[in-house]
């Protein structure tokens, strides 16, 4: 494990906090000129954020990140939240990514039988209490699947939407009490780079992208977006709702000043 003055050995199992605000805040200062392979080298191999995984939803901009993984370790635990309500295109497109990048340890999470039937028994949560739903088929289930990981690896990138602006490369993950890291590899990333990254590996696009979807969730709360637009604007559209509750927004200070832990990469 690499030395950077983080004052805990992350590999340690027991109860007591992961990581502080003072530990993102010297990795990001440690990989601020380093490049993404680079920093995925660190995570995976070096161990400087113990035990990691993936989170992916394999949506439009998910090969990137999976390609640059499966090249640095395909070993690397990859989980997929099956909320029951996805297109199908995405289920083909995950197993077509999973097969051709070689990743070997896709993990598929599922909500709980026994709340999904008691919460939302008829499957149309979606319709009247978004954030319910989300809370049933992806928080939940998969914050009972990182109860074994110190931080996870997200394909967020800053130019998605402007709750992902000030994201840096390594946070904090505020909604968890014992200091799981959030490693944003790809924050930097601009569209263009995503699309020649794509072009020059070979790399199979979702097949919703063409038919006007630039991102991509579970299709009850999916929209088409017009030129120009926002690329996350139709995700739950109507609602005043951005983010589906496994990255919630930076909230920022009462002077606008962003939380420990949330230095900027940009």
């Amino acid at each position: 494990m690499a030395d950077l003055g983080i004052g805990r050995l992350v590999d340690r199992i027991d109860s007591a906090p992961r990581f502080a605000a003072a530990d993102a805040i010297r990795l990001n200062q440690a990989y601020r000129a380093s490049d993404t392979r680079a920093v995925l080298d660190a995570v995976l191999h070096e161990g400087v954020a113990g035990r990691v995984a993936v989170v992916s939803s394999f949506g439009a901009e998910s090969a990137v990140l999976l390609h640059q993984v499966a090249q640095v370790a395909s070993h690397t635990p990859v989980l997929f939240l099956d909320t029951g309500k996805h297109f199908p295109e995405t289920l083909a497109y995950r197993d077509e990514l999973v097969a051709h990048l070689g990743l070997t340890n896709l993990q598929v999470l599922a909500p709980d039988p026994a709340l999904l039937d008691a919460r939302d028994g008829n499957g149309l949560r979606w319709s009247f209490d978004p954030d319910g739903c989300c809370e049933i088929r992806k928080v939940l289930p998969l914050a009972a699947a990182l109860a074994g990981f110190d931080a996870t690896l997200t394909g967020r990138k800053a130019f998605q939407a402007s709750t992902r602006a000030n994201l840096p490369r390594f946070e904090l993950d505020h909604s968890d009490a014992l200091g799981r890291l959030k490693i944003n590899p790809l924050i930097d990333w601009q569209a263009d780079d995503l699309a020649t990254y794509v072009a020059a590996h070979g790399l199979p696009p979702h097949p919703l992208v063409e038919a006007g979807y630039p991102s991509i969730g579970c299709s009850p709360c999916t929209s088409k977006v017009a030129p120009g637009e926002d690329p996350r604007s139709g995700r739950w559209k109507g609602w005043d709702k951005t983010e589906c509750g496994i990255h919630s927004p930076v909230k920022l200070g009462p002077d606008g000043e962003l939380p420990p832990g949330y230095e900027p990469f940009l």
